[in-house]
């Protein structure tokens, strides 16, 4: 089935897992109405949040059964590229629900504000991912950038999610105003905003230069606060900390993954023509963020904070992605985001258990002896941290090994070489937590945190299901690397068809 996009018929065809989730979002806004499931008995409408992301999953899955668009100037793409990211985002929602369950009924939240904000921000990402054109990018990056506002101050009677809110609000608008500005230079010079015709213009050397390379720079400052590339990340420790956990979760994992999408696709894609411009800036965007993220986790004893800093390095492993460019770095950047996705997730599953579904209990000391008082939480917190680093046997090393492939094949020596060394670098920290966990004996406040760190069920089962995700991606990595690898076949655009788009 070709969608030419006559008809606004195809538009929604080619929508229809955000056009699934968005309606299923106010069906939950309005059952948090209804329901009146404030004050925490909200876990009825947390599920029926999953079963609309399963519904939205299933539209997804459809997609791929011979739907493709027909047309050079299409604004909406639905190729593989798009459909892999979508199953990225909807897993992040659906396991960031899960562990928010008992999180919402215990801080006594709006359970049908809370989530029908993640379901929309959620349909904001995947809009971001199927965009052909910047302006719709820009309009999902907005869709998922207020519900994520709402959601990091989502907790009224905490100052400090009130304060990262706020400070997250205002830093975002900031970045969106370079961003929106950066779209505006791309289109006076391009004169258009859709990626295909942008790259066709590039290649026939019709672009006014003093208009695309400040367009271009604008652009990367947009793009890097959202993936909190280095020197654009300073709001990341404060937000991260501040918002409720099970929110920092979806943010570091959903929110980066999303960004990371789009900059592809715009850079990768509409802006190839003109690559040697742009690669030097994202070069050292790469090597600071490796080196300043995994530095300065060093001196944290906020577990919260650490994987804040994590995330910070994180990006910048996935930013070497985008300086190389070619097909085998985009396809181990979409396993590395799916990697990423579940051992970030799980990872504060754990954090937010220790905390006894509150704020509290996030300092390193506090996880002293807690593998020997809750070995099974023990474990999963050291198997997620091991793949955080890269350890051998975990999926986390396959991915940071064809992030690698991809940088090599692309012949970026030095970049290969941080990437490595600050690998290294980050065996520290992660490893500081499981010392704590299983090496320290710990004090009598440590030891009622332990005794009390009994997580749900539900969060229980996301600790099972991304721990045996991870091991089993480490030694059986192959079906999915060629789920990633097929879907960057078809990504870069024909950029002859588009150029006859051009003639007047």
């Amino acid at each position: 089935m070709l969608l030419d996009y006559t008809s606004s018929f195809h538009y929604v065809m080619a929508l229809l897992p955000e056009v699934v989730l968005s309606c299923w979002g106010m069906v939950i806004l309005i059952m948090g109405v209804v329901r009146k499931d404030g004050g925490g008995r909200g876990q009825e409408t947390g599920w029926m949040a999953v079963a609309g992301l399963a519904l939205a999953a299933v539209a997804n899955g459809w997609l791929y059964s011979g739907v493709a668009e027909d047309g050079a100037s299409a604004m909406i793409a639905v190729d593989r590229f798009r459909l892999f990211a979508n199953w990225i985002f909807i897993l992040a929602a659906a396991l960031s629900i899960v562990i928010s369950l008992a999180y919402v009924t215990r801080q006594k939240l709006q359970a049908g504000e809370y989530y029908s904000l993640i379901l929309f921000a959620t349909v904001g990402m995947m809009v971001m991912a199927s965009a052909r054109d910047l302006m719709v990018i820009f309009l999902g990056l907005e869709l998922m950038s207020i519900g994520v506002y709402a959601l990091v101050g989502f907790n009224r009677r905490d100052r400090r999610s009130a304060e990262a809110g706020l400070k997250y609000f205002l830093l975002g608008a900031f970045a969106t105003g370079f961003l929106l500005f950066g779209i505006a230079l791309i289109y006076g010079a391009a004169g258009s905003t859709n990626i295909q015709m942008i790259a066709s213009a590039i290649g026939a050397g019709t672009t006014a230069n003093q208009l695309l390379v400040p367009g271009i720079a604008l652009l990367a400052i947009g793009f890097g606060f959202k993936v909190a590339a280095v020197p654009f990340h300073m709001w990341t420790p404060d937000v991260y900390e501040g918002a409720p956990t099970p929110v920092t979760a979806f943010m570091a994992a959903a929110v980066k993954a999303a960004a990371f999408v789009a900059f592809l696709r715009v850079f990768v894609v509409g802006l190839e023509g003109v690559y040697g411009q742009w690669w030097p800036i994202l070069y050292w965007l790469a090597a600071i963020t490796m080196v300043v993220g995994n530095v300065v986790a060093l001196a944290q004893s906020n577990v919260k904070r650490m994987l804040a800093y994590s995330s910070i390095a994180h990006g910048g492993y996935l930013l070497v992605a985008l300086v190389a460019g070619n097909d085998t770095a985009v396809a181990s950047l979409l396993f590395y985001l799916l990697v990423y996705t579940i051992m970030t997730i799980a990872a504060f599953a754990v954090v937010v258990t220790v905390g006894g579904q509150s704020e509290g209990n996030s300092r390193i000391e506090d996880y002293a002896g807690l593998g020997w008082r809750r070995p099974v939480l023990g474990v999963f917190m050291t198997v997620f941290l091991l793949s955080l680093a890269g350890f051998p046997g975990t999926a986390g090393f396959i991915a940071k090994y064809q992030l690698l492939l991809g940088a090599a094949e692309a012949r970026l020596w030095w970049l290969s070489v941080v990437l490595v060394l600050t690998t290294v670098v980050s065996y520290w920290y992660y490893l500081r937590v499981a010392w704590y966990m299983w090496m320290k004996e710990g004090d009598d406040t440590a030891a009622a945190i332990a005794s009390s760190a009994d997580p749900p069920f539900a969060t229980h089962a996301v600790l099972v299901l991304s721990a045996g995700l991870i091991i089993l991606g480490g030694i059986f990595p192959e079906t999915v690397l060629d789920l990633a690898y097929g879907s960057v076949e078809g990504l870069r655009l024909l950029v002859a068809g588009a150029s006859q788009a051009l003639v007047p």
